[in-house]
């Protein structure tokens, strides 16, 4: 019955859809969306704990966001690229009204508003900005440029400082990196001239600088970093710890003890869960995929002759692969400490909702096409 619905003569759109997908790239994210709920069997227990709720309260709510997360993820990749183009549009305008509310009504948590209360459930905005971002900044480089004013690369220009602007107000300077670090190589590969490349350098120095000098809990974790005498190192001392403890093949499910004392186990730091219960060939494993799903779609974009989807594709493959970085580098203790999720490991419902719909976005714009009527 399945294989005669997915026949090849069978034209309904799952059916098209199933016979033009890049495979290898889709069942490698279902692999790591596997990956994300068994681990949360594993991080998750010991947080729920500690904050008097059911062993099971996180697993659940994983489970629960997992669910439609997989349905954008696959409903996403049956949409043709020109109306996924036109969505983003359309969600970008609504998430820039709900980042330019959320400072005034947004719901604090460890000294930065954040999210929204929807109906009883938190949402971050930013989370869905990022992939949105990528798209809509790709569409605007792909213009042609004319003699008029303002320029695609003015308009793309405008939107990214407005963006980053409603971000830095929460504040959420991780948010702000990746954005700005996606929309940089999408310039660069769009033909910056050395002219921006040097402003843009330079803004970034200066940026970066303001921010060490304003914002004291970024001053803190940088200087707890460089020099560990200067503060707390509870964090990364138990992370560490965790990975010292897993060592090459791990002490099992559930056999954990560092875990319980890692803050937001399930969250930030779950790679050092991972470390711990499953060992370092087992973190290899979850590094691999990361890289192999990230350099699939690039080397997918790389083929690709229309230059939006190659910048689109691109775009989105770096913030996906830049976001696990940053959340293993600070596991690992290789750069300061920031609370940045991995993408479908970590619980978070509107992390795990948003990186699907960036990575079927992907699916979507790496099918193998007919005709470039929909693009």
């Amino acid at each position: 019955m399945i294989g005669h619905s997915f026949s090849r003569t069978d034209r309904s759109y799952l059916s098209t859809w199933w016979w033009t997908v890049d495979r290898w790239l889709f069942t490698s994210i279902l692999l790591l969306v596997i990956t994300g709920l068994f681990l949360s069997f594993s991080a998750s227990p010991g947080v729920a704990h500690k904050l008097n709720l059911d062993s099971f309260f996180f697993v659940k709510r994983h489970i629960f966001f997992m669910v439609p997360a997989l349905f954008c993820l696959v409903g996403t990749a049956i949409l043709p690229p020109k109306l996924l183009r036109f969505l983003c549009w359309l969600l970008f305008l609504g998430i820039l009204v709900c980042l330019a509310i959320t400072p005034f009504w947004g719901m604090e948590a460890k000294g930065a508003k954040r999210w929204l209360n929807v109906f009883g459930f938190s949402l971050q905005a930013s989370e869905f900005m990022k992939p949105v971002f990528a798209v809509i900044a790709a569409w605007l480089f792909a213009q042609r440029e004319g003699d008029g004013r303002p320029t695609p690369t003015d308009i793309s220009v405008v939107l990214y400082v407005l963006t980053i602007g409603l971000i830095i107000l929460q504040p959420d300077f991780g948010m702000v990196f990746v954005i700005s670090c996606v929309w940089f190589f999408q310039f660069y590969l769009a033909g910056l001239s050395l002219f921006w490349v040097y402003l843009m350098a330079g803004l970034g120095m200066v940026g970066s600088t303001a921010v060490y000098f304003i914002f004291p809990h970024v001053a803190s974790r940088i200087d707890r970093f460089l020099n560990p005498k200067t503060g707390d190192q509870y964090q990364i001392t138990q992370s560490l710890e965790a990975f010292r403890q897993g060592g090459l093949f791990g002490k099992g499910p559930g056999e954990g003890v560092v875990k319980r004392h890692l803050p937001d186990a399930h969250a930030d730091f779950v790679f050092s869960v991972a470390g711990e219960e499953f060992g370092f060939f087992f973190c290899v494993f979850i590094l691999f995929l990361f890289l192999f799903i990230t350099g699939r779609a690039l080397w997918l974009a790389r083929k690709e002759n229309n230059f939006f989807l190659r910048l689109a594709i691109s775009g989105i493959a770096v913030q996906f692969a830049l976001q696990a970085m940053v959340n293993m580098g600070s596991a690992l203790h290789l750069i300061p400490t920031k609370g940045m999720t991995l993408p479908f490991l970590s619980y978070g419902g509107s992390s795990i909702i948003a990186t699907a719909f960036g990575m079927g976005m992907v699916l979507s714009f790496t099918k193998r096409r007919l005709d470039d009527k929909n693009l």
